[in-house]
C-alpha cells in the first residue's frame, strides 16, 4: 500500500512538474529548436526585446547575404540559377511564405516587411522561369523608311514585300495557334544572337546563310573591320556573339522589345538538301560517326563492315528514311529541323523577313533601315566548299527524283507549317 502511494505521488509530482515546464517555455524557442537556422513570424506572441535584437541583426545578415548573392547572379548574365545561392534558402524562402499568409492576426506593417524581403530574395533565385509576354508585344516594329527613301521605288517595294511576308505568317499563326498569350522560355530565344550596338537579335538558320551573317555582325559590333577577314572557324567556335539567352530576365525583354529582330529562311526542301551535301557527301568527322553509323546500320540491308565503322556514305534516301521515322535511331539536328522550332515566330515577333532566295537585296536592304555603315555590304563568297555549286531548285529536284512519291509527300508534309508560314509554293506538282 505505501509503495502503491509513493509510485502514484512520483507520477502526480513529474506530470505538475511537466506541465509548469511546458507553460513556461517560449514558444518561439521551441520552434527554433525543431527547425534550426529558420525564422519564423509569431504575430501573436509579445517579443522579448531581447529576441528582437536578435531578430533584427538576423535580418540585416540575411538581407547582406541577399544582395552579396543578387550581386553575384547579376554579374554571371545565364538564366541558369547561380550555384552560389544553396537549396535551403529556397526551401527556407517558401516555408516562410506560407506561414506570413497564414497568421491572419499579424501586424500590416510586419507582413509587407517580411513579403517585400520574400519578394527580392525570390527575384534571383528563380532564374530560369518563362516569361509570360503578350502576343505580337514589339513596341518596336520594322524601322520607318527614312523620308529621302520613300521616293525611292526600291526601298519602298522592298518595304511593302516585309509588310506582306509578315502578314502572312502572324495569319498563320493565328489560324493554327490558338493561345493568343506566349510563354517565351529559355529555349525559344537559344538560338538569336545579338549585337547591342545597332540594336540586332538575329535567329540563326542554318543553311539560310547564317556563316556569312555572323560575319556581318561581328563586323557592326566592332570585332572586325571586314567580313573577308572572318575564318569559318572563328565565326562558329569562337564565341565572340552573344546569344539572347545569356541575359537574365530584365535583359530578355528590354531587347526582345525593342531590338530590331529579324531572321532568313531557305526553301525548306533545298535547305535539306543543302545539309545533306555538306554534312554527308564531304568527310565529317561528328555527323559521320554520330549520325551516319547509326542511319546505315538502320535502314542499309546488308551494309558493309567499313560503312558500319565509319558511317560513311549515307545515301539521300536512307537520310529521308531517317527523318520521317517518328522512331529514330538518333536525334534531331538544326541543320534540318523546322524554322518553327528553330527561331518560334508564332512566339517572338520578328520585325524583318529575309528570304536566302533574295538574300543580297533583303540583307542590304536590312544593313540600310539600321544605318550600318554604307561600305558594309553582305558577303557573297560561299562559305564552305567554295568550288562546288551551289544547291539550287535543279539540285534539289534531282535528289527528290531518288525518293517514291510517297516520301516526297511524308517530306512536305514534314515541313508544311514552313512551307504555309512563309509562304512557299509546293515543291513538286503531285503533292498535295
Amino acid at each position: 500500500m505505501r509503495l502503491t502511494c509513493m509510485f502514484s505521488f512520483i507520477l502526480l509530482f513529474g506530470a505538475v512538474g511537466l506541465v509548469v515546464f511546458i507553460h513556461l517555455q517560449d514558444p518561439e524557442e521551441i520552434v527554433h529548436q525543431q527547425t534550426p537556422g529558420i525564422k519564423y513570424n509569431m504575430g501573436f506572441q509579445e517579443p522579448k526585446k531581447q529576441d528582437c535584437v536578435s531578430s533584427d541583426n538576423q535580418d540585416r545578415r540575411l538581407r547582406k547575404n541577399t544582395a552579396d548573392r543578387a550581386a553575384t547572379v547579376k554579374q554571371s548574365n545565364s538564366l541558369e540559377p547561380s550555384e552560389s545561392v544553396p537549396t535551403k534558402l529556397q526551401s527556407t524562402d517558401r516555408r516562410q511564405s506560407s506561414i506570413m499568409f497564414a497568421m491572419k492576426d499579424q501586424q500590416k506593417g510586419e507582413e509587407i516587411n517580411s513579403i517585400k524581403l520574400h519578394k527580392r530574395r525570390r527575384r534571383f533565385i528563380i532564374k530560369k522561369s518563362p516569361i509570360l509576354i503578350s502576343m505580337n508585344s514589339s513596341i518596336l516594329n520594322l524601322p520607318t523608311l527614312k523620308y529621302e527613301d520613300r521616293n525611292n521605288s526600291k526601298w519602298k517595294s522592298l518595304y511593302e514585300i516585309q509588310g506582306e511576308r509578315k502578314r502572312i505568317m502572324r495569319e498563320t499563326c493565328s489560324k493554327y495557334k490558338s493561345n493568343n498569350r506566349r510563354i517565351i522560355t529559355p529555349y525559344h530565344v537559344s538560338r538569336i544572337f545579338v549585337e547591342d550596338k545597332y540594336r540586332v537579335l538575329y535567329c540563326e538558320v542554318p543553311k539560310a546563310g547564317c556563316s556569312n551573317w555572323k560575319r556581318v555582325l561581328m563586323v557592326l559590333n566592332g570585332l572586325a573591320s571586314s567580313t573577308k577577314d572572318i575564318q569559318h572557324n572563328t565565326v562558329h567556335y569562337g564565341n565572340y556573339l552573344k546569344r539572347l539567352d545569356g541575359f537574365d530576365h530584365k535583359g530578355i525583354y528590354h531587347r526582345l522589345s525593342t531590338y530590331t529582330k529579324m531572321l532568313f529562311i531557305r526553301e525548306p526542301f533545298e535547305k535539306l538538301v543543302s545539309a545533306f551535301r555538306d554534312k554527308f557527301e564531304h568527310p565529317n568527322n561528328y555527323y559521320h560517326p554520330v549520325f551516319g553509323k547509326a542511319i546505315i546500320a538502320r535502314y542499309r540491308v546488308n551494309a558493309t563492315k567499313e560503312a558500319l565503322r565509319t558511317g560513311s556514305g549515307v545515301k539521300f534516301k536512307e537520310f529521308i528514311q531517317y527523318l520521317l521515322d517518328v522512331h529514330r535511331p538518333v536525334g534531331m539536328d538544326i541543320h534540318w529541323d523546322h524554322v518553327n522550332r528553330l527561331c518560334s515566330p508564332c512566339l517572338i515577333d520578328y520585325d524583318f523577313v529575309g528570304k536566302f532566295e533574295s538574300m543580297e537585296e533583303d540583307a542590304n536592304f536590312f544593313l540600310h533601315l539600321i544605318g550600318a555603315p554604307q561600305n558594309l555590304t553582305f558577303p557573297k563568297f560561299k562559305d564552305r566548299h567554295s568550288d562546288e555549286e551551289r544547291t539550287t531548285t535543279k539540285i534539289t529536284q534531282q535528289y527528290f527524283a531518288q525518293l517514291s512519291p510517297s516520301q516526297r509527300q511524308q517530306s512536305y508534309d514534314f515541313y508544311y507549317m514552313d512551307y504555309l508560314m512563309f509562304n512557299y509554293s509546293k515543291p513538286f506538282e503531285d503533292l498535295y
